[in-house]
């Protein structure tokens, strides 16, 4: 599996976002007035993909097609209600969104996803999603320093990947064309090669908070392409 595929290129970074918390970029006063059925500012194609059991949807909001700075919201469902728990500003792929992904283009893929696994190079943090261990998710030496952190935790997004695996699977059902290896991870200031980043806080929330039972998925994309 090549790690390239998800973290930085190892170009030099600025210092990194922090969370965004209640104030994130996401809540807007429209998506408040919104329906509270259904997740905000996520248009009909994409709402209708979210599986009826899930309760639990994080929601990436890129600033636009070609941007990589995202800000990142876990909804969760309660009484036929969708409430924001919880925000992050993160990125996404350096060069944007794309709705037709291909490795190592440097966009991550507008669509849902389920997230089925998770991993990393630190311990368990009291993750209920599969948690794997190990030094392979270490992000190569020859990489920034700056980046040489982002696999400490990540969780998989179900992209071209088989689910009930490590993230480190390296297998592709659909082909190698097709990308792969697309995480949520720890973000280091900037875009990535297609994963979607947030800061070490965020994903230990996100660990300990996605839960299998509730089948979590991921929202993703540019904002005008999730309004479609």
């Amino acid at each position: 599996m090549s790690l390239a595929a998800c973290g930085g290129s190892g170009d030099a970074d600025n210092s990194a976002k922090a969370d965004a918390g209640a104030g994130g970029r996401a809540e807007s006063a429209e998506a408040q007035k919104g329906d509270p059925t259904r997740i905000p500012d996520v248009g009909d194609r994409l709402q209708k993909q979210i599986p009826a059991e899930s309760r639990q949807v994080v929601a990436v909001y890129g600033e636009g097609k070609d941007d990589a700075d995202a800000t990142i919201v876990l909804y969760t469902k309660s009484g036929g209600a969708w409430k924001k728990t919880r925000g992050w500003e993160g990125h996404n792929g350096k060069k944007g969104w794309t709705t037709d992904h291909r490795e190592g283009d440097r966009r991550s893929p507008v669509g849902v996803f389920t997230l089925s696994d998770a991993g990393g190079v630190l311990a368990d943090p009291g993750a209920k999603l599969p948690y794997s261990r190990s030094a392979s998710f270490q992000a190569p030496h020859y990489w920034a320093e700056s980046h040489w952190h982002d696999f400490d935790y990540v969780i998989a997004i179900d992209y071209n990947r088989v689910k009930g695996t490590s993230p480190i699977d390296p297998t592709r059902p659909e082909g190698q064309s097709k990308g792969g290896s697309i995480w949520l991870h720890m973000d280091h200031g900037s875009g990535t090669s297609a994963c979607v980043s947030l800061s070490k806080s965020g994903m230990e929330y996100l660990l300990r908070t996605l839960d299998p039972a509730r089948h979590p998925v991921i929202v993703m994309g540019d904002r005008a392409q999730l309004k479609v």
